[in-house]
């Protein structure tokens, strides 16, 4: 990786460190007073409705921003036209789900589902105005705007969703602080960016990216449906309680791993798309990222799985405990999400959509019939059943990897095998240290410090190269 590269992926990618998790961090401490106040069931009807927003999300994006990005000659007009399209998707989306309320609200059972689904929707509309701005911010890896919106937003919205959650609005506080957090962000980015769209559509520009970008977004769409199918089957098949608890076991398990994916996904398509025709270089490139992706997030999914129970019971109340049991479940196959990212994303940077969206088919496939197995068993045979999924997935994922530039499954289990044999025994020596302790709040603090000196140790002690790499961006000045 040459020295301007280098710098240039280290500023995007502390850039968008900052910008993820400060946000990130801000909503989750809000979360978590919310969860406090709120009840499982406030928080499994919003849920319900999740799915809906997440595929119309994916529709209005429609694979053009990875287009944009890709795309080394993008002028203004492809911009406009990606603009104006997104924008005259999301208001049809919007009139959909509209009309479809009274539909979903019948399907669970649930009368109040009509309003609630009628008025977060309206984030489809709201979110559609920012898909370009973002797109263009991300492919020059300008992450300190996109920083700057998020984190005014969030606290924002924050303090107004904890305000109505205070003064007894239950689940619509919920829904307030969703919309303000979109609107505000869509507000603040659009005083930052310098971009305007113009009034043209170019039919050359928009077949072009909806040539790249419509296989990305089928592919998203799927993978969308997906992950979300998880949310209809236990909406529909047990309580509106039991699916707040799965909810908040997924939202604690995605902080640090959808996170860390998140910023690793934003910050190496753009650099690999750079050197896209350079294969050696490519895949020195894509294996550092590979095993620095998983040097972080193991030992945090593990850590994260042996403190679940002392987690959620320290900063949640005892009618979230159920939730841990989850949470200590799915940190195992949330842990293998940023592979899965960076393997796919290699697939983009290739041009490869074709194979992106054959990758899903397969995938999903296999994920709907370990479903089907285990809905009868209840939802830690759900939860169980992810995991094997997610590992089965990783398998597939990297297929296509190995045709490309010869780095397929083994060659990149023997990378992260180190890493991943020492998480695994920082997990065990975590957990057998907290059970001297009784208190919860005390096995949570004991149990961190002693995961974090027993990992860091471990990787000196063998002269570890990641942890070395790792040093080394830290102390490169910007």
């Amino acid at each position: 990786m040459s020295d301007s590269l280098k710098q240039k992926t280290f500023k995007g990618t502390v850039w968008s460190v900052i910008e993820r998790f400060s946000a990130q961090a801000v909503s989750f401490v809000i979360m978590i007073f919310m969860a406090r106040i709120l009840t499982p069931r406030d928080y499994g009807l919003v849920g319900m409705i999740t799915i809906f927003i997440a595929v119309s999300q994916s529709l209005i994006d429609s694979g053009f921003s990875q287009a944009l990005i890709r795309k080394k000659d993008r002028s203004n007009k492809d911009n406009s036209t990606a603009f104006w399209f997104n924008i005259g998707v999301g208001i049809i989306l919007y009139f959909i789900l509209f009309f479809c309320a009274p539909l979903i609200a019948r399907f669970y059972n649930e009368p109040l589902l009509v309003k609630l689904t009628r008025f977060i929707s309206l984030s489809i509309i709201i979110n559609s105005f920012i898909m370009v701005q973002r797109a263009l911010l991300t492919a020059n890896l300008d992450f300190k705007t996109q920083a700057k919106a998020s984190l005014t937003a969030v606290a924002g919205s924050g303090a107004l969703g904890l305000a109505l959650a205070y003064t007894g609005h239950g689940v619509w506080s919920i829904v307030w602080y969703q919309l303000a957090n979109f609107g505000l962000n869509v507000f603040l980015i659009w005083i930052f960016s310098h971009w305007r769209p113009i009034l043209t559509f170019s039919l050359k520009a928009f077949r072009e990216m909806f040539g790249f970008g419509s296989k990305l977004a089928i592919a998203g769409i799927i993978d969308t449906l997906y992950t979300n199918i998880y949310l209809i089957v236990i909406g529909k098949i047990f309580k509106a309680s039991d699916l707040g608890y799965y909810t908040r076991a997924q939202q604690f398990a995605a902080f640090p791993s959808s996170n860390i994916t998140s910023i690793l996904q934003r910050v190496t398509f753009p650099v690999l798309c750079q050197i896209q025709d350079e294969d050696e270089r490519l895949t020195d490139v894509y294996r550092r990222f590979l095993r620095l992706s998983g040097f972080i997030v193991f030992p945090l999914m593990v850590g994260l799985s042996v403190l679940a129970k002392p987690l959620i019971l320290t900063i949640l109340t005892p009618d979230w405990e159920f939730s841990a049991l989850l949470l200590s479940i799915i940190c195992y196959g949330m842990m293998w999400y940023p592979i899965h990212s960076i393997n796919l994303n290699l697939l983009q940077v290739k041009g490869r959509s074709d194979l992106f969206l054959k990758l899903e088919f397969w995938k999903k496939g296999v994920g709907i019939g370990v479903l089907c197995i285990t809905i009868p068993l209840g939802l830690v045979a759900i939860c169980i059943g992810s995991v094997i999924t997610s590992l089965i997935a990783l398998s597939i994922n990297t297929y296509y990897t190995g045709k490309l530039i010869g780095f397929g499954f083994w060659k990149q289990m023997w990378d992260l095998f180190p890493t991943l044999l020492s998480s695994l025994g920082m997990g065990l020596i975590v957990y057998a240290v907290t059970l001297f302790f009784t208190p919860y709040w005390l096995k949570l603090i004991i149990g961190f410090l002693v995961g974090i000196v027993i990992y860091i140790g471990l990787h000196h002690l063998t002269g570890s190269k990641d942890l070395k790499f790792l040093i080394s961006l830290i102390r490169r000045k910007g």
